[in-house]
C-alpha cells in the first residue's frame, strides 16, 4: 500500500484483532510514528537541542453504541491484548449514544494514501548541525537590524509523521507528511520599554522555506518598528487585522460552525444556516486536497473521503463541519471532517481553508480608514461562544489620516463576532502556501480601550 509503512499497518491490524478477540463489536485503530528535531540558538551559540521519536498507538472499541479509547507507546502483543481488554471493559460501562458507530463500507474513501498531495519532502532529514546553522544565521540577521537590542529566540526544526488508520468496517489506509520551520523572536528596548515581534515560516518542503537571513531580517524590522509603543486613544474605530493574525478572526467563525457546538446549541451561529455571515462576494472554502499544504489529507479519521466544500459561499453560510457522530445528531451527513488522536474519539475539525481576497493591498486598507488601529499581535482572549461577544488584548500601529503614526501596545479591542464578520473587508496579501489562506481584514467600528 503506497505511503503506508508495513510496520504501522501491521500494528493497526493487530490492534483490531485484539479488540475483536476481547469482545468488541467494532473497532478502529490508529498508529503514528513521529520524529521531530528542534534547535534553538541564542547569543551566537547553541541554546537548546531536542529530538523526539517514537510510535504511539490508539484503539477505539464500540459495543452497543458505547465506546472507549485507550492509547499506548508499547507495541508488544501482550500490551495490545491488555489494551483491548481494558477498552472493552470501559466501553461496557460507558453511556449509550445511538449516534456512535463506524462508517458503512459504502461510505469509505477509495483513496487510501496521499501520493497525490505531495506531503513528503524527498530530501533527507537535516542534520542537527544544519539546523543549528540556520538558527544562528537567523539570529545574526535580526541583530543586524538597527534598533534590535537582543534576540529572544531563533529556531529551526524538522518533523516527520507516518500515520496508519484501520477499522473493522474494512478501511485501511495511511500516509506520511513532513514539515520544516524557521522562526526568530526579537526585542527592542529594555525594562518597561521592551517590545518584541517575530517572523517565521513553515513548509512541507525545506527548499520552499524563506532563508534564515530573510526571516531574521523581517523579525528584526518588525521589532524595531515597535520601539516607543504607547497606548492608543479610547473609542470606536476601524481595526485592521494584519495577515499574520487575521486567521485568528476566521478561526472564531470556524469554531462556531463546528458540529460539536451546533449539536449542543452552544454557538452564536446555531440558527444562521442559509443566512449572511460575511459580506456579499466573500466565501470561505475548505481545501483538504490542496497539494503541499499542512492541513491536507486524503481521508478523515473515520475513513471518509475528503473534498473541497464551501463553508460560506458569497457571504451565505452553507455548511457545518461534521464527523459521523455530530452529523447523526443533526440528521445530516458527515462532511468528512473527523479528526482524532490515539487517546480520543473522532471530533469534527477543519483542514485547509481559503478566504476570498480583494484587489486592494494592505496599504490601500490603511489609507482608507482615516483613524484606527492596525493590529499585529493579539494577547489572551475573552470570547463568548454562545453570544459571539469578543474581547482581546492587542498591539500594533496607530493610523491617523490614513497613515501609520506610532506603535501601539496595552490596549483591548472588543465587539461582537456576528457584527464584526458581516463588515469585514479583505486585502490581497494572503500567503498561498499556508493552511489558512487569509488576507489582512478590515473590521469597522470596534471599541478600543487604550489611554
Amino acid at each position: 500500500m503506497k505511503d503506508m509503512p508495513a510496520d504501522l499497518s501491521d500494528l493497526t491490524g493487530a490492534l483490531l484483532d485484539a479488540a475483536v478477540a476481547a469482545g468488541a463489536e467494532a473497532a478502529d485503530a490508529l498508529a503514528i510514528d513521529a520524529t521531530s528535531v528542534s534547535i534553538d540558538a541564542l547569543g551566537g551559540r547553541l541554546e537548546h537541542a531536542e529530538r523526539a521519536e517514537g510510535v504511539e498507538v490508539g484503539l477505539r472499541v464500540l459495543i452497543d453504541h458505547r465506546q472507549a479509547c485507550v492509547a499506548a507507546s508499547d507495541t508488544r502483543p501482550e500490551t495490545f491484548a491488555e489494551m483491548a481488554e481494558r477498552a472493552v471493559a470501559m466501553a461496557r460501562e460507558a453511556p449509550r449514544d445511538p449516534t456512535i458507530g463506524l462508517a458503512e463500507p459504502g461510505e469509505l474513501s477509495a483513496v487510501r494514501d496521499a501520493g497525490a498531495l505531495d506531503l513528503v519532502d524527498p530530501a533527507p532529514e537535516p542534520a542537527p548541525a544544519e539546523l543549528e546553522d540556520e538558527a544562528l544565521r537567523g539570529e545574526a540577521a535580526a541583530l543586524a537590524v538597527a534598533g534590535v537590542s537582543k534576540v529572544q529566540s531563533a529556531s529551526a526544526a524538522y518533523g516527520r509523521r507516518r500515520i496508519a488508520l484501520a477499522a473493522t468496517n474494512g478501511f485501511a489506509g495511511g500516509y506520511d507528511r513532513t514539515d520544516r520551520s524557521r522562526s526568530v523572536v526579537a526585542i527592542t528596548g529594555d525594562g518597561t520599554a521592551m517590545e518584541r515581534d517575530w517572523y517565521g515560516d513553515t513548509r512541507i518542503y525545506g527548499a520552499d522555506l524563506l532563508s534564515p537571513e530573510e526571516i531574521g531580517r523581517l523579525a528584526g524590522e518588525r521589532t524595531a518598528a515597535r520601539a516607543g509603543a504607547r497606548k492608543p486613544p479610547t473609542g470606536r474605530f476601524p481595526v485592521i487585522f494584519e495577515e499574520r493574525i487575521a486567521a485568528s478572526l476566521l478561526g472564531h467563525l470556524l469554531q462556531a460552525v463546528s458540529g460539536t457546538a451546533v449539536a449542543r446549541g452552544s454557538t452564536w451561529l446555531r440558527d444562521a444556516m442559509g443566512e449572511a455571515v460575511l459580506p456579499t462576494g466573500l466565501s470561505v472554502v475548505e481545501e483538504p486536497l490542496r497539494p503541499r499544504a499542512a492541513g491536507s489529507r486524503p481521508f478523515d479519521a473515520e475513513g471518509l473521503p475528503t473534498r473541497e466544500r464551501h463553508i460560506v459561499e458569497n457571504g451565505i453560510l452553507k455548511g457545518w463541519t461534521l464527523d459521523l457522530g455530530t452529523a447523526r445528531k443533526l440528521g445530516l451527513r458527515s462532511s468528512g471532517n473527523a479528526a482524532r488522536g490515539p487517546s480520543s474519539p473522532p471530533a469534527p475539525t477543519v483542514t485547509n481553508v481559503r478566504v476570498t481576497q480583494s484587489e486592494r493591498s494592505l496599504d490601500d486598507l490603511v489609507g482608507s480608514i482615516g483613524s484606527g488601529l492596525l493590529v499585529t499581535s493579539l494577547i489572551g482572549s475573552t470570547i463568548n461562544p454562545t453570544t459571539g461577544d469578543y474581547s482581546r488584548g492587542a498591539s500594533g500601529v496607530w493610523i491617523e489620516n490614513g497613515a501609520p503614526t506610532y506603535p501601539v501596545n496595552e490596549c483591548t479591542i472588543a465587539g461582537n463576532l456576528r457584527e464584526m464578520l458581516r463588515s469585514v473587508v479583505p486585502a490581497n496579501d494572503a500567503r498561498p502556501h499556508l493552511s489558512r489562506v487569509v488576507p489582512s481584514l478590515l473590521v469597522e467600528g470596534l471599541t478600543i480601550a487604550g489611554a
